[in-house]
């Protein structure tokens, strides 16, 4: 279900103080790129990818082919970062960004 405006700027904000905790450079995709984030989104439903492609337009489409992979929608792109959220079903209080306190 695509965010809303409203959704998207309460993510944003929390996102801000985020640093990224994954990086997608020269090998794209790879299984472990994805299994890595797929990990992160679980443990912290809010997360921040960096990409060092190197090409905008190779950029454009790792971003979206990321967010199907791992069943995550797309917040905001600034850059070579993405704000990507999935929420957890059973989300761990002590990880989770959207819950504690930053």
């Amino acid at each position: 279900m695509p965010l809303t405006a409203q959704q998207k700027k309460h993510y944003r904000a929390i996102g801000h103080k985020l640093n990224p905790v994954v990086t997608i450079a020269g090998k794209g995709l790879s299984d472990g790129v994805i299994e890595e984030t797929r990990r992160a989104l679980e443990d912290h439903e809010l997360i921040k990818v960096k990409f060092q492609v190197g090409d905008r337009e190779a950029k454009k489409a790792l971003i979206p082919q990321l967010c199907e992979r791992c069943n995550a929608e797309l917040v905001q792109t600034i850059g070579n970062i993405a704000l990507i959220l999935k929420p957890a079903d059973k989300p761990n209080v002590q990880l989770s960004n959207l819950t504690r306190t930053l």
